[in-house]
């Protein structure tokens, strides 16, 4: 490497990671795997670009994206040359997603890109911790995009509540079953669609979805567990941690559309594995999902430069496959949980081609919804996440719904979240992990429910509804009667009103309208669901 004129990777700069400490010394004959992303094929001057593509409306197969938008044989080749001569392996290539997958020794890596690797640890957990830019050589300047997983440090974080560790008197959990009903959601259980589901630890057990969906008096869907990069479906045992995500999220999408196939995709919470799951669901040409359901997340402020753009080229290539993907926007009210006095928000439900999921406290009487606002249960309590992006322009969609300036910088950015949903953990969702039936709220049950319901979408109409954004604002958000718009509360720096706002986006859903302005076919409601069982309260040491 050390012979060849070598350049800075822009965007690749690392800061330090908050709260983490230097731990020991890396092994240098630590086996490692890192992505690397390369740039889309040119395709000639008459192709359209990717966002002139999806601002058409038009579509491509995923056997047509990668023909067209995929990466180019030879820059692939290109780069596994450099692989050779450094020692490395290419351990996998997915065209379609333009990445590569190389393989090698720790000390190999270092030397290949010239970063220095040490060992750290945050609560616990030891990883590879890196600072500065990624350097690789001026011949692949232009052809390597980006560069992931030198560096493992945990990325993104879970979106939920137990209500336990913040309980109310007023406190009050419901079935999705009853959610559901109560948003109006229509008729149909989901069969022929599949529901993605993104995670990045923790695992399900079989006897876990069994107990719960008996319990509703439903079969138990069909769910698949997909490998990434190496991660399994392997729960913890501990309700505290990502089982407890995973279960919310299948349990609420299999609740709401119980016929649909439910993918998980199982990977490494790390900037590597993350981007790989989701451009794994997104051009899985086996299972096809429709939809994408995605819990996780952090601050804009916490990943680096090419980690937005690869997670959001990623997004991007969802929508133009007709994907939706579903992203809940944080837990943690205006600053994120950001503590340097400004706000942010959380990232990819930040990106233009999510839609971002905020969150409601939702009170139930009979079938019928009796009152909802901004869920904001203060600093120890949570708050839905929500703001103005400082990364993402305003996107078009949004030029007409009042977004205001980021109240930090005044940057006109793109305004999170699109839709909301019931989060208060004090109104929460009763959900079956690691042998226990408890209480979760947060945005993260929100995502898998936007999920279900457009699957239920998707069943009725006569193609996957896809990338909804612009259509939802330029016409079925402001579309009288098709969500219920949630005025009062705010998330600390922003405050709920009329119309669109950066606490519940456009609000709550009214089902069956949502579903006949999406798919232009009237949608009936089904009939409300029946009182499920009292839950049973189980002794159970529960760890901190």
């Amino acid at each position: 490497m050390a012979s060849k004129k070598c350049v800075k990777l822009p965007g690749s700069e690392r800061k330090p990671m908050p709260g983490a400490s230097k731990s020991g010394t890396l092994d240098p004959s630590e086996l490692m795997h890192v992505t690397v992303v390369l740039r889309p094929r040119s395709g000639g001057k008459k192709q359209p670009s990717l966002e002139q593509l999806i601002a058409k409306g038009e579509r491509l197969t995923r056997e047509e994206y990668e023909a067209r938008y995929g990466a180019d044989p030879a820059d692939i080749a290109q780069v596994a040359a450099f692989a050779s001569q450094q020692g490395l392996a290419v351990a996998q290539v997915n065209p379609a997603a333009r990445s590569v997958v190389l393989t090698g020794r720790c000390a190999d890596f270092a030397s290949a890109f010239q970063v220095s690797l040490e060992r750290y640890e945050y609560r616990g957990q030891a990883f590879r911790h890196r600072t500065g830019p990624v350097n690789i050589p001026a011949d692949l300047s232009g052809i390597v995009m980006a560069v992931h997983g030198l560096d493992n440090r945990p990325q993104a974080q879970t979106h939920f509540r137990l209500a336990q560790a913040n309980p109310r008197a007023t406190s009050v959990s419901y079935t999705p079953l009853q959610i559901a009903s109560a948003y109006k959601f229509p008729s149909g259980n989901g069969a022929g669609q599949t529901i993605g589901i993104i995670e990045l630890g923790g695992g399900y057990t079989q006897s876990d979805l069994q107990t719960y969906f008996q319990g509703l008096k439903l079969a138990v869907p069909k769910v698949l567990a997909v490998s990434v990069d190496g991660a399994q479906n392997q729960p913890t045992g501990d309700p505290n941690g990502p089982d407890t995500e995973v279960a919310l999220d299948i349990e609420v999408a299999g609740a709401v559309a119980p016929n649909a196939t439910i993918v998980v995709y199982f990977a490494p919470n790390s900037d590597a594995g993350f981007l790989d799951a989701i451009n794994q669901a997104a051009m899985d040409n086996v299972n096809k999902p429709s939809v994408i359901s995605i819990s996780w997340g952090g601050p804009e402020s916490t990943w680096t430069a090419q980690s937005l753009q690869s997670y959001n080229n990623a997004l991007q290539a969802s929508a133009s496959l007709g994907v939706t993907v579903c992203v809940a926007a944080g837990d943690n009210g205006s600053t994120d949980g950001v503590s340097d006095g400004k706000d942010h928000v959380d990232f990819p439900a930040s990106s233009p081609y999510s839609l971002a999921c905020g969150g409601t406290s939702l009170k139930i009487s009979g079938s019928s919804i009796s009152s909802e606002v901004v869920w904001n249960d203060g600093t120890s309590g949570g708050a839905t996440g929500g703001g103005i992006s400082e990364t993402f322009p305003l996107p078009s969609y949004q030029s007409k719904a009042n977004v205001p300036p980021s109240a930090s910088t005044k940057f006109k950015g793109r305004g999170v979240p699109d839709v909301a949903g019931d989060a208060d953990p004090a109104t929460g969702y009763t959900v079956q992990s690691d042998g226990s039936s408890f209480a979760v709220g947060g945005t993260s049950a929100v995502a898998p429910l936007w999920a279900g319901l457009l699957a239920l979408v998707n069943q009725g109409a006569s193609k996957p509804v896809g990338y909804i954004n612009p259509s939802l604002y330029q016409s079925v958000a402001t579309t009288s009667g098709t969500f219920r718009d949630i005025t009062s509360g705010n998330n600390g720096d922003y405050k709920a009103g009329t119309g669109w706002d950066a606490c519940t986006g456009w609000g709550s859903p009214v089902g069956t309208a949502v579903a006949t302005g999406l798919s232009g076919q009237s949608i009936a409601p089904p009939p409300p669901p029946p009182p499920p069982p009292p839950t049973k309260k189980k002794k159970k040491k529960r760890r901190g």
